[in-house]
């Protein structure tokens, strides 16, 4: 049903349904009905009609909603697919070109070096797919457990500080904020250089959150136009997914800090 609909329907069903008894009462039960038994009848109508109606509308928004969440989700895994997609195209192909250039010259040490990079963009890979969060723990235990699972594969070490109630997040939320926790340490990974990384998500305020990301690499190349790269575009259309205000920068200290906002200046201020 079209909002349009449940509207016209809230308006005119109550007041035609007793309007209508009060009719009937008045023009042909008064003589079998004393002004009582009538208040009371009609106070019967108007409580039952209010019960099923109201059962009845907020089960619709209810389904409403759930759809909603779900279209948000799936809009979110194809997000990730054309991330993934992407990820495959601007590392793994543009590597085997590579090889395949180099092993026509016979420049056996840079093909080697170039096997050993798909080796690492094809475990990423596989990583990434594999890491999706699982069901059935909490949101931030089972980023704990991608992060683990995250620095084991690169070596770089991963100090983490996840301080969030249960279910401040929709499943929809979590994908689109795990997609942004994904691409940032991608980007740590195959840039970044860095030997250390630290993550924090916590409370902000009665509504608010705070997503930090830093690491100790060497920090943003400004001649290298990151701001147009396709996974940067990305991280910004799913913090607007999630509201939040995004920043990314180079440290004074040395290194990236990504940081997403939710709370002030976003959807929610």
């Amino acid at each position: 049903m079209t909002y349009r609909k449940l509207f016209l329907v809230v308006v005119l069903l109550p007041p035609l349904i007793i309007g209508g008894f009060e009719f009937i009462r008045h023009d042909f039960l008064l003589a079998y009905m004393s002004m009582e038994t009538g208040n009371l009848y009609i106070t019967l109508i108007a409580f039952l009609l209010s019960f099923l109606f109201a059962s009845w509308v907020f089960g619709m928004i209810k389904r409403m909603n759930a759809r909603l969440v779900e279209e948000q989700a799936r809009l979110a895994v194809y997000q990730e697919r054309e991330r993934l997609a992407r990820e495959l195209h601007d590392g793994i192909a543009q590597s085997l070109f590579f090889l395949n250039v180099k092993l026509r010259q016979g420049q056996l040490e840079e093909a080697r070096a170039a096997v050993s990079e798909i080796d690492r963009h094809v475990r990423q890979a596989i990583f990434n797919l594999r890491a999706l969060p699982e069901e059935g723990h909490s949101f931030t235990a089972r980023l704990e457990k991608w992060l683990a699972q995250w620095s084991a594969l690169t070596g770089v070490e991963v100090e983490h500080q996840l301080d969030l109630p249960d279910g401040r997040f929709t499943p929809a939320e979590q994908v689109q904020l795990f997609g942004i926790v994904q691409e940032a340490f991608a980007n740590i990974r195959k840039h970044a250089q860095a030997r250390h990384a630290r993550i924090v998500l916590q409370q902000e305020g009665k509504q608010g959150w705070r997503l930090a990301i830093t690491d100790d690499g060497k920090g943003l190349d400004p001649q290298a136009g990151w701001e147009n790269k396709y996974g940067m575009m990305m991280m910004r259309e799913r913090a607007q997914q999630l509201g939040a205000d995004f920043a990314l920068r180079t440290r004074e200290t040395g290194g990236t800090e990504l940081l997403l906002v939710f709370g002030k200046g976003g959807k929610s201020a």
